[in-house]
Parts: structure tokens; C-alpha cells; sequence
């Protein structure tokens, strides 16, 4: 009869707490032991406490609060960042995004050339296949902790007849500029889900194994609400939340 293989340390200690978790021992709301505390008691490194703790953070039992440590999850808990969404246009023209963030580019954004796939299509309004620019960038706040990944994308149809069918229009939010300089009176629609990441993703993101991220699809219309630009937006999805004035 073939032996049983000893379980992994970082197993054993994700075990270990959801046991606690589900008899009581670390009730909803309440801390939980810190790493250096279970680093010690296993007797691991504490990376390997924190592929424990991902194992719980996956299954929905574990939250952990920057600066505060790790806590049992609560139904009644809030997260640590909560986003207001929506733009909001300066006097001096500037648009800005509502969560006031000051987002920094891990690297400048370059526009290539990409054609619109059948989703993306459909949103713009366009068919499927026409040549878009596209913009990919990495963007970090509050010295890194914070992070998303943000895409533009530009339909060629969207700059007919303009100075931008010779030159790259900017990405955004500097787009949104650009394109009340040509004329339009910008509005906005947001689509959101959750997704899990492709494994990139979640390595720019530094978001543990399991967690999801939040989705978010934001067009920009004109007056007529002709679509004419889409943005692609990831963000980390086990602490965070978003708000809307409706």
C-alpha cells in the first residue's frame, strides 16, 4: 500500500488556520497570527506563510489590510481602497479622473497598430478587423502599492478627416482632450466583471494566486453617442471596491 506523502509546510498552515477559522478559534473581524508568528511556529520562511495565507485569501476566508495584518473575513467587512468612478472635467480643460489617484507609467506608453477584435467591435460599433490605435501601459500609485493595467484603444474611423490621420492621437486620459478639441462633447459608459488573470496579469498586478481581478470597460462617446475610443482597464480585485453617484 503506497505511503502517504507528508503535506507541503505552506498546506499544512493554510490547514491549520482554516480549521481556526471554521471551529471559531479566530472568529469573523479578528486578526489572525502574524507572519513572523507562524513563520515561527512551523518553523518556514515567511514567504511560504504567504502561500498559505494565498490559499485562504482564494477560498474567501483570509483579507489582508495593508499595515494592519491579516484578518478573518467578515460579511460585514470593507475594504481597505474604495475608487470613486467617473471624469471630471478641469477649467483648464484637463480631464481627471473622480478618485483624484496620481497614476505614474512603469514605461511610456507607444502606439502600434492593432485590428479590432469581434468583442471590442461590437462596443465600438465598428467592424470587426478595422485598424485601431492601441496603447499598453503599466501604471502604479502610492509609491507602487497600487496598481493597474490600462489599455487604450482608438478606432482609425474615429479620426477621419482630422490632424490625427497623420499622427498617433495621445492615449488617455490625454485623449479625452484631443478629442473636445476636435469638436465633440465627451459623455461615458463603464462595463465591469470580474475575471480571473492570464498569468502576466497577475504578475504586473502582484496579485496572489486565485484572486480575481476586476474588469472595466470604459467608452467614450460623443453627442450623438458615437462611440469613439475604448479603454481596457485590470485592477487587483481582493481588496478594492468601486463607487458610483448615480
Amino acid at each position: 500500500m503506497p505511503t502517504e506523502q507528508p503535506k507541503a509546510k505552506y498546506r499544512q498552515i493554510a490547514d491549520h488556520l482554516r480549521d481556526g477559522i471554521l471551529d471559531g478559534t479566530y472568529p469573523a473581524g479578528q486578526p489572525l497570527p502574524s507572519e513572523e508568528v507562524l513563520a515561527k511556529q512551523f518553523g518556514v520562511t515567511r514567504p511560504t506563510v504567504r502561500q498559505g495565507i494565498a490559499e485562504l485569501r482564494a477560498a474567501g476566508l483570509v483579507e489582508v489590510m495593508m499595515g494592519r495584518g491579516m484578518f478573518v473575513r467578515s460579511p460585514h467587512s470593507r475594504p481597505s481602497l474604495t475608487r470613486p468612478r467617473g471624469i471630471r472635467r478641469e477649467p483648464d480643460g484637463r480631464y481627471a479622473e473622480t478618485d483624484g489617484i496620481r497614476w505614474e507609467h512603469a514605461e511610456e506608453p507607444v502606439a502600434t497598430r492593432t485590428d479590432a477584435p469581434l468583442a471590442l467591435a461590437d462596443l465600438l460599433r465598428i467592424p470587426p478587423g478595422e485598424p485601431m490605435y492601441t496603447y499598453d501601459v503599466l501604471e502604479t500609485a502610492d509609491r507602487g502599492r497600487l496598481r493597474q493595467l490600462h489599455r487604450t484603444y482608438v478606432p482609425f474611423s474615429s479620426l477621419l478627416g482630422t490632424k490625427y490621420e497623420e499622427q498617433a492621437p495621445p492615449p488617455a486620459p490625454y485623449l479625452y482632450a484631443a478629442l473636445a478639441e476636435l469638436g465633440h462633447d465627451l459623455h461615458f459608459t463603464e462595463y465591469i466583471r470580474t475575471r480571473m488573470p492570464l498569468p502576466d496579469q497577475a504578475q504586473a498586478l502582484r496579485v496572489p494566486e486565485g484572486v480575481p481581478t476586476l474588469h472595466v470597460l470604459r467608452v467614450t462617446l460623443d453627442e450623438q453617442d458615437k462611440p469613439l475610443a475604448l479603454e481596457e482597464l485590470h485592477l487587483p480585485g481582493d481588496d478594492l471596491e468601486l463607487s458610483y453617484s448615480l
